[in-house]
């Protein structure tokens, strides 16, 4: 990697990253090249973002049709894309209103407001403010997404947090059932706890939710930021399930790069929302919606919701033949995490050094999230390199 560009980011970059020294110059298909040509099969995709792939011809067409004509002009105004992904994404979801921002953290800053607003519209007196949010859950990193993330170490520095958060333990319906009550305006999951190690919530405990919140006429929201978009093989993971929730929160894959996020929510919660209450300056704008409508048009055309379910689970059962060298693998459709005894950090670093990119989760999990275009080929290529990684860690730690 050229070492200028390590100086520059060291001198003027805030380190909010601790950045592997890496830097691409472009991509193609499932693979990205860095500055020295090297070749590498990417199972990150830029944190489940890149779903379409690199060099989509289509994605790039759209997007730079729309740059040559209008990139932003504001709220103020209609904007004709923004309102074509609001209906995909109603027909998609099976909810009714969509409202747009730039990331996956404002998208659950929008969900905790209207969850708030909810539950004043029910109560004026303000005391129906409580939201029950999961232990080891991850929401994001402003600070009422950080109230939201039940992880004390993301959480300490940044103390006193948004008030009135209180933590179930995940896929213990129990333990939302001693929290719940009338001043409870939302209840918030993950379908899989991504950065909490990659664990899917149980049919039982989705469901449960669903009905503790039907009960106390509180908001379920889920989190898909990670989930959604295809990635669980169907457009979103919640759809795994046999309930809707009331908000779901969306970004990454959304915009294929582009920064966007997005709630889209039932008749019920949004129409708490009046002009005034909630806003983004560029959220949903010219260039964000088209790619996204992009990024939607090619998953429906190549049928990438069900390439994710058929290839996730062939991925799944390839990685199930490491054992022993793993200890579990477990995941919905391309968001799969293989447990391991350790920390993973050097098995990552050996398979970089192959040619093959992934991510840790949670303290002993790799994290699989690849571009949903991936195939068999694809697999079998990251799954011989893992396998590598694998053999010659163990060799290592046998001779210590």
């Amino acid at each position: 990697m050229n070492k200028e560009t390590i100086e520059i980011t060291n001198k003027y970059l805030m380190k909010t990253y601790n950045r592997l020294p890496l830097s691409f110059e472009r991509g193609e298909g499932a693979y990205l090249f860095d500055e020295d040509g090297n070749k590498y099969l990417d199972f990150v995709a830029g944190i489940a973002v890149n779903s379409i792939g690199y060099h989509n011809k289509n994605f790039i067409k759209v997007v730079s049709e729309q740059l040559g004509k209008i990139c932003h002009s504001s709220n103020l105004y209609h904007i004709k894309q923004q309102s074509l992904l609001a209906k995909k994404l109603v027909q998609w979801s099976g909810l009714d209103k969509a409202f747009f921002c730039n990331s996956g953290a404002e998208a659950n800053e929008a969900a905790l407001k209207l969850a708030r607003k909810y539950g004043y519209s029910k109560n004026k007196n303000n005391n129906c403010s409580k939201i029950i949010a999961m232990k080891n859950s991850f929401h994001g990193r402003t600070l009422g997404a950080l109230s939201l993330t039940g992880q004390e170490k993301y959480q300490k520095a940044f103390k006193p947090l948004v008030s009135s958060m209180e933590y179930a333990q995940f896929n213990n319906l129990e333990s939302v059932e001693e929290l719940i009550d009338s001043s409870t305006c939302a209840v918030i999951i993950e379908c899989i706890q991504g950065e909490g190690g990659v664990i899917p919530a149980t049919k039982e405990f989705y469901e449960g939710v669903r009905k503790l919140c039907n009960k106390y006429n509180a908001l379920m929201i889920v989190d898909e930021v990670q989930t959604g978009i295809a990635r669980c093989g169907k457009y979103f993971c919640f759809q795994n399930f046999e309930s809707k929730p009331d908000i779901i929160c969306l970004a990454k894959a959304l915009g294929g790069g582009i920064p966007i996020g997005a709630i889209v929510s039932s008749e019920k919660a949004s129409a708490c929302f009046e002009p005034g209450d909630h806003a983004s300056t560029f959220g949903g704008n010219y260039i964000a919606t088209c790619a996204a409508l992009a990024v939607l048009s090619e998953i429906e055309n190549n049928n990438l919701d069900k390439n994710a379910g058929v290839m996730g689970k062939y991925l799944t059962d390839e990685l199930n033949k490491l054992k022993p060298l793993i200890k579990e693998v477990r995941g919905i459709g391309l968001m799969i995490g293989v447990q391991m005894d350790n920390p993973p950090s050097d098995i990552i670093k050996k398979c970089e050094e192959k040619g093959l990119l992934l991510i840790g989760a949670g303290t002993n999990t790799i994290r699989f999230v690849p571009p949903l275009i991936i195939d068999k080929t694809h697999i079998d290529e990251a799954v011989n390199i893992f396998k590598e990684a694998l053999v010659e860690y163990s060799i290592k730690q046998q001779e210590k």
